[in-house]
């Protein structure tokens, strides 16, 4: 699993438009990340975190990324 270039070292990751924080070490969120950065239209649509938790997104106002559900 690769993660996006320029944010290698982060775990976690917010989308600003959506203001929802992803994994970046769970494979359906990183990708899921990877597809919203691609089609984005703001030139900064991405938050890091320090430190780099979920507790710390949610600190900023950030909820997490829904999960993916088998069968769902």
């Amino acid at each position: 699993m690769t993660r996006l270039r320029r944010f290698e070292e982060h775990r976690f990751l917010g989308f600003r438009s959506t203001m929802r924080y992803y994994d970046m070490d769970d494979p359906t969120q990183s990708t899921e990340m990877e597809t919203q950065y691609a089609g984005a239209e703001d030139t900064n649509p991405i938050q890091t975190f320090g430190p780099d938790t979920a507790v710390e997104a949610r600190n900023r106002g950030f909820r997490p990324a829904k999960r993916h559900r088998a069968g769902a």
